[in-house]
């Protein structure tokens, strides 16, 4: 079943890394599942053809994919076991089966026993592990008994009961797996040998018992006993193939809280693990906006303690790829780590935060894009248009009762605004508030410039206004020779209607379709560019008339004044030494008198 393009977009952002991957659908996750290669194993759900009938549904019902970098596959094997059984999701089949981490117990016993268990119940002995998978487990398992004599059997070997001649030896005793203690045949010093060095490769330290085969194969073979030698030479290579430490399975990285934080000018990206008995119990990606500048050490005091109260943290360490100052935790140390197993996990953390936000950026980026692809996609589908309207243009005219008439045109390229061809026009041919003829005028001069300099024209025009401003436009491309090269359209006000030319009837067009909203933010961009630029003429024009009418006060100085000042109240509150600096002693004085003369005759 091939993935929705919206799903097939977020399996391209996969990257080809170990990690958990989550599928959920409109209640929540539905699985949880590992990989080596996140963006092959997820791919292969939409791409083979045998899927059984669960995993046909479960493919059905993913609505959204998320994941989780580790370092390995064992490590994402233990994140996906825990992640399951937090969640609980329906096609896991681990769930339905109750299993969780294998553990191996040395028990609390004479003559102990190492058994394997998924069931840890206080007091029972000691327990090793989770191990990564039932199958590792049963190889040490196996290694171990290979090179240890340990008992299988369940009875009670205290020193009275074996006194009393109360067991007997069974198979494994003589099949040579067992030394019999269950009838004394096995002294207890040497079988707690075994047990010490068992519990050192349980641990991961494999000095001792390496020590001991190595003396052991040393000693058969300077006794000619090649065969018992090469026994205990094949005992050695399997101890060095012992599993490897993880970075999620450390005995040493018990309850902690790790925080790496990532962020951009807009938006910081924080990444948390909590960490129990050396396992990652929960992995959580989180976005938020910033409202001011602040620091990544600002934004993670307040989320560290979100968080640690949200998922009820007790952890008395924290680890953090940035030094964070008076945190409010009693007890709770920070630390910011250099090297060890702690910074290879906080290494991971950052990992992941910094993968996070590149996905976001580019998924910003691109949703930018398809938005605007769609909403073109619409205006031509809703206009009957013959191509793509990348490049519309829209026209407006400002004028207050017919004193300086301008008009203004804004421009949007991929349905974005483009400012750097924004235009606006000062009236030279209109007399009055005749706005038909500003438009025939405005329109005119914009192609006819366009076509001049050889530029590409619109797929799109817009005039904000009606039928009559409508014909006007189509007037002025006609007498361009450039109607039928350009579609225009009109947007009435009142209605917001659209209309386009020889049709007397305004075109339908859905009020939540994003055509039209895109016609009416275009309408308000240049209705505001308008109306600024028309306000800044009149009062530009009002301001020049009143200085330039002061006689001993020519233009260039009015203007000097007006731009530093931008108003004639504020020169006007200027002392009479701020006035010579600025425009000497005699014009200062012209100046002086024509405001006192004002205020003496406020009626003039």
């Amino acid at each position: 079943m091939p993935a929705k393009p919206e799903l097939q977009e977020q399996i391209n952002r996969l990257p080809h890394q170990p990690g958990v991957y989550r599928y959920f659908d409109d209640e929540g996750i539905i699985y949880v599942g590992k990989a080596v290669d996140l963006r092959k194993r997820v791919s292969s759900y939409f791409t083979k053809q045998d899927h059984n009938k669960k995993t046909q549904q479960l493919v059905k019902n993913i609505k959204r994919i998320e994941f989780t970098i580790v370092n390995s596959e064992s490590d994402a094997f233990l994140l996906e076991n825990n992640l399951i059984k937090q969640h609980q999701p329906k096609y896991n089949i681990l769930l339905k089966d109750g299993k969780t981490y294998p553990y191996l117990l040395l028990t609390k016993e004479r003559f102990p026993r190492l058994i394997p268990t998924r069931n840890k119940q206080p007091g029972d002995g000691q327990y090793f592990g989770p191990y990564a998978n039932q199958g590792g487990l049963n190889v040490l398992l196996e290694l171990i008994r290979a090179l240890y004599p340990l008992r299988t059997c369940t009875y009670n070997l205290s020193p009275e009961n074996v006194a009393a001649d109360k067991f007997k030896v069974c198979l494994e005793y003589h099949i040579g797996n067992c030394k019999g203690p269950c009838e004394a045949k096995e002294d207890e010093a040497t079988y707690n040998q075994y047990i010490q060095q068992i519990r050192q490769i349980l641990g991961g330290d494999l000095r001792l018992p390496k020590q001991y085969f190595r003396e052991k194969m040393t000693a058969a073979a300077q006794e000619m006993q090649y065969e018992l030698a090469h026994q205990f030479k094949q005992k050695l290579d399997k101890l060095d193939d012992f599993q490897a430490k993880s970075t999620i399975v450390n005995a040493s990285l018990t309850n902690i809280d790790v925080f790496a934080i990532a962020s951009n000018e807009k938006s910081a990206f924080v990444n948390y693990f909590k960490v129990m008995n050396g396992s990652i119990i929960l992995t959580q990606n989180l976005e938020l906006t910033k409202k001011l500048d602040e620091t990544d050490a600002e934004i993670l005091v307040p989320l560290i303690m979100q968080l640690r109260q949200e998922f009820e943290s007790e952890a008395k360490e924290i680890l953090s790829n940035v030094p964070v100052e008076n945190l409010p935790l009693p007890g709770v140390t920070f630390t910011v780590p250099q090297i060890g197993d702690k910074r290879k996990l906080l290494e991971l953390s950052i990992k992941n935060v910094l993968y996070a936000r590149k996905e976001k950026e580019s998924m910003n980026e691109k949703s930018k894009d398809v938005n605007e692809v769609r909403i073109m996609e619409q205006i031509k589908k809703d206009l009957h248009l013959k191509e793509l309207p990348k490049h519309i243009e829209c026209f407006d005219n400002s004028n207050f009762q017919g004193d300086n008439p301008v008009s203004a045109m804004v421009c949007f390229r991929n349905a974005r605004p483009s400012k750097k061809d924004y235009r606006h026009y000062h009236v030279k041919t209109v007399v009055g508030p005749n706005d038909f003829d500003t438009m025939y005028e405005v329109i005119t001069r914009r192609y006819r410039r366009l076509v001049d300099e050889g530029a590409s024209l619109p797929q799109l025009v817009i005039v904000d206004g009606g039928k009559g401003q409508l014909s006007m436009a189509v007037k002025a491309l006609k007498d361009l020779n450039l109607w039928g090269q350009i579609p225009v359209i009109g947007i009435a006000k009142r209605l917001e209607e659209i209309y386009v030319p020889n049709d007397p009837l305004p075109l339908y067009i859905d009020k939540k379709s994003e055509s039209l909203r895109l016609f009416q933010r275009m309408r308000d961009e240049v209705h505001r560019f308008g109306i600024t630029f028309h306000r800044n003429t009149r009062d530009a024009a009002t301001l020049k008339t009143e200085l330039t009418d002061v006689k001993g006060l020519g233009p260039v100085t009015a203007d000097k004044l007006l731009s530093k000042f931008k108003s004639v109240k504020k020169i006007k509150e200027l002392t009479e030494a701020e006035l010579v600096t600025e425009v000497g002693k005699a014009k200062a004085k012209v100046l002086l008198n024509y405001f006192n003369q004002q205020e003496a005759s406020p009626t003039e």
